[in-house]
């Protein structure tokens, strides 16, 4: 763990999120995806942008019908690239709950000791970030038809700011009914890397392509 007595370097800066919507936390956000989406369907909303002020962990965690918590849970350490049983996998994994443009195992340990290791020895920087590519091979050539080519989070940006660790997620096409497995993996994400850095979490901004209710909508 980092040292929590240390204040990190960070460049001075002005970040214009703070004239978007700002949510407490993922509960109230999650409850404004599900508004705003309401009408289902093929309905889309285009390039939304909200800011979650407590991204920790405990905050992060919104149970729904379709995530329980211990859903939540499987699906993050799927995500964060840990190990779980096939008990677990057999109980909580179904196609509702996203697919394979859901799943960023491949590499993910990796990424985040990237990252880690990129703010430690240069907290200035702007290339701490967790890439999501289309195939492990990188992103030379997509097929829009596979799942797994084209994932629904695209990249995490992570930044020191304000002595804090903040993030920016740039997500190609999020359903709200499964936000609540996308933050409760990113909020987990997020808090491994503050306690590495032996720093706290600042506000989480979340942008958002395409917006859909649920999976209904077409090539989502």
């Amino acid at each position: 763990e980092g040292d929590l007595t240390m204040a990190p370097t960070c460049a001075p800066s002005k970040n214009l999120n703070s004239g978007f919507p700002h949510f407490a936390n993922a509960k109230e956000l999650y409850a404004h995806l599900r508004e705003i989406t309401k009408p289902g369907g093929e309905l889309v909303v285009r390039n939304f942008v909200g800011v979650i002020e407590d991204i920790s962990v405990e905050a992060s965690l919104v149970e729904t019908e379709l995530f329980p918590r211990e859903a939540l849970e499987f699906y993050t350490k799927k995500n964060m690239g840990w190990e779980y049983s096939q008990d677990e996998y057999d109980k909580w994994f179904v196609p509702e709950r996203g697919g394979r443009q859901g799943d960023y195992r491949e590499g993910m340990q990796e990424k985040i000791a990237n990252v880690i290791d990129c703010l430690r020895n240069e907290p200035l920087s702007k290339r701490a970030v967790i890439p999501i590519p289309f195939t492990v091979e990188g992103s030379m050539t997509a097929d829009w038809k596979d799942q797994g080519q084209n994932k629904c989070c695209r990249e995490l940006h992570l930044y020191l700011e304000d002595g804090k660790l903040k993030c920016t997620a740039i997500v190609r096409m999020q359903n709200a009914n499964i936000f609540v497995k996308n933050i409760h993996f990113f909020a987990t994400l997020l808090n491994d890397v503050a306690l590495a850095l032996g720093v706290e979490l600042g506000e989480y901004t979340h942008w958002i392509t395409n917006l859909c209710h649920d999976r209904t909508a077409t090539s989502c």
